[in-house]
């Protein structure tokens, strides 16, 4: 087990040392020689690759520090609880999200009140609100599909097997009610935030306060010692306590900084490789530079659900989407003040108003879907179709290869209805879920807040 285990783990390094070598030779070691008064001359090879060795190399990155990032995590679950421990792995798996989205409100701030300034807020936004409708669109409805028809899923316990034209389900953990919940209360919000000209602080103090509240109510949750691990978890768990906890921490930082510098030049070299096929740079930044700082999430994800660890790949995705839902707007309006130099709201066009409440749109859709904690084959299908339908009818009225009565903006809305008659009929026929899942999650809340209380693992709707 021990051979097979550092196998694993160097199998996963070995993926990540091409970026590593290639970005020390062009980046770190320079830094280095200049700072000891040293003339440093890049390898030719290194300094010079092109844009699909570029792409090529730093997802090899990303996806060996996705594997070393959910191992770190499930080792984490001997001692903390695992709803905790799940968060820690869907901000460090989608900190390449927030870097980019960062960059883009940075340069909002600096440039601010030029038409550069103007439009780097704008893509800010854009970046997000892809980013946000990639993780339901595809990571959701993709994800409860491989589930449920992936080679073994008869096994999975998470899969169950129902009579009907695409019926079969995936069978949520109960436990994730706090996070439907706190998501919706987020979704609710963000519904608000283009009525006020941008994300002002008020958006900035409610969403990261949300956050903050759901994470000290997880913290108080009960730890699950006894879960059953194989392979390089179980190995890492069987470390001595100091031991374990220094290994994980070493995990989550080397991924985290690997993820983080390797997804910048990931998502350019796809943006340039679209840009070279004649796709539009601002299509390409809402989602192609999304689609690839989310891929550290996915194929974390799809490790767990092919280990028939349906539930916690699930739940990663959900808690995924309440910190981007949350902390990443919140921020958004932080590193626009700081480039700024003084407090300033980060403001959009309505076109991104529009993008905002698309998203709040879908997000509302989604919970409806999960109130009873479950997720067919045909609900999933249904989002899907409509994310890809929306994306490739939005692309071909922006190259102009269709005609349709409405424009790029007023197609956002009208997506926007489509998913809140959805959600909203799902809401109405689900309302006594609804309602059982409301009260269970004042209770948890109401428990773990409680002096020495904790969070019940389990409980009777």
């Amino acid at each position: 087990m021990r051979r097979r285990v550092l196998g694993a783990i160097a199998a996963a390094v070995a993926l990540t040392l091409p970026w590593v070598v290639v970005s020390g030779a062009t980046d770190l070691l320079p830094r280095l020689a200049a700072a000891v008064g040293v003339e440093y001359q890049p390898p030719g090879a290194l300094a010079s690759l092109s844009t699909i060795g570029t792409v090529f190399v730093t997802g090899l990155a990303v996806l060996g520090s996705a594997f070393l990032l959910t191992w770190a995590a499930e080792t984490a679950e001997k001692d903390v609880p695992q709803a905790f421990a799940i968060a820690v792995l869907a901000v460090l798996a989608v900190a390449p999200e927030y870097a980019v989205d960062a960059l883009y409100a940075w340069n909002a701030g600096v440039f601010a009140g030029t038409e550069r300034g103007i439009e780097a807020g704008n893509l800010a936004v854009a970046n997000m609100t892809g980013a946000n409708r990639i993780l339901i669109g595809i990571g959701w409805a993709g994800v409860a599909l491989f589930t449920i028809y992936r080679a073994g899923a008869s096994t999975d316990p998470a899969v169950e097997e129902r009579s009907g034209f695409l019926s079969d389900v995936v069978i949520l953990d109960r436990e994730i009610g706090l996070e439907i919940v706190f998501l919706l209360v987020a979704t609710l919000w963000a519904f608000l935030v283009p009525l006020n000209g941008g994300i002002d602080i008020y958006d900035m103090l409610f969403l990261v306060g949300l956050y903050v509240c759901y994470i000290a109510v997880i913290l108080r949750g009960e730890v699950e010692p006894d879960m059953d691990h194989v392979g390089v978890p179980a190995y890492l768990q069987s470390f001595s306590k100091p031991r374990r906890i220094a290994t994980v921490f070493a995990l989550f930082a080397c991924s985290g900084v690997l993820i983080f510098t390797a997804v910048e030049p990931f998502a350019h070299g796809l943006e340039y490789l679209g840009e070279s096929v004649g796709i539009p740079s601002f299509f390409m930044i809402q989602w192609i530079a999304p689609l690839a700082s989310e891929a550290p999430e996915l194929i974390v994800v799809v490790y767990l659900v092919n280990k028939a660890r349906s539930t916690a790949g699930f739940n990663a995705l959900i808690s995924s989407k309440l910190n981007q839902w949350t902390l990443l707007i919140g921020t958004l309006v932080v590193v626009h003040s700081l480039a700024l130099g003084k407090y300033g709201v980060l403001a959009f066009d309505f076109k991104q108003s529009a993008e905002i409440w698309i998203t709040a749109a879908q997000s509302f859709f989604a919970v409806s879907l999960l109130i009873r904690f479950e997720i067919s084959v045909r609900e999933a299908i249904t989002l899907l179709v409509l994310f890809l339908s929306q994306v490739f009818l939005e692309f071909a009225l922006i190259r102009e290869f269709v005609t349709l009565p409405v424009s790029s903006t007023e197609l956002l809305l009208v997506y926007t209805t489509i998913y809140m008659v959805l959600g909203t009929v799902l809401f109405v026929r689900r309302r006594k879920a609804f309602g059982r899942l409301v009260r269970r999650t004042a209770g948890t809340i109401g428990d773990a807040m409680s002096p020495g209380g904790e969070t019940p693992q389990s409980a009777d709707d």
